[in-house]
């Protein structure tokens, strides 16, 4: 805790005191959002993941994450929702925004659990696929 508190700025400015805060995940919940994306978006594929994407009205980027129980118990479906989750926040900043995505990991028949190198790479190749990258930023 000493390290923590030697690491932090000692300002009273509200940006400076979230400094290690990663940036707001908004999450798609509902079963009826679900299914219009998959009815309605497109969608990349590739081994290990399937994105499909919509446009929302909302000016800002939804993500729902789906691990069907074909995937492993408990504890394998949440790391794939980890690692997924983790790579979106890398890719966060870099897409056009005013989407919904969902995203489903794919059981690979060789019975590998992928890492988190190749779930971003897999996730940038797919974004780039669906033309949902912000040029500039690249």
């Amino acid at each position: 805790m000493a390290i923590l508190q030697r690491l932090r700025p000692k300002t009273k400015n509200k940006e400076a005191r979230n400094w290690n805060k990663m940036s707001k995940i908004y999450k798609l919940k509902n079963n009826r959002d679900f299914q219009r994306i998959y009815r309605r978006g497109q969608y990349a594929v590739s081994k290990s993941l399937a994105v499909y994407v919509q446009p929302n009205s909302l000016g800002k980027n939804r993500i729902g994450i789906t691990v069907s129980k074909k995937y492993g118990k408990s504890v394998k479906r949440n790391r794939i929702r980890r690692l997924i989750r983790e790579s979106w926040h890398l890719l966060q900043d870099k897409l056009k925004s005013g989407y919904d995505f969902v995203v489903v990991a794919r059981r690979k028949e060789d019975n590998e659990y992928p890492v988190l190198r190749q779930i971003h790479k897999e996730m940038l190749y797919l974004m780039k696929k669906l033309n949902v990258l912000n040029k500039e930023l690249l």
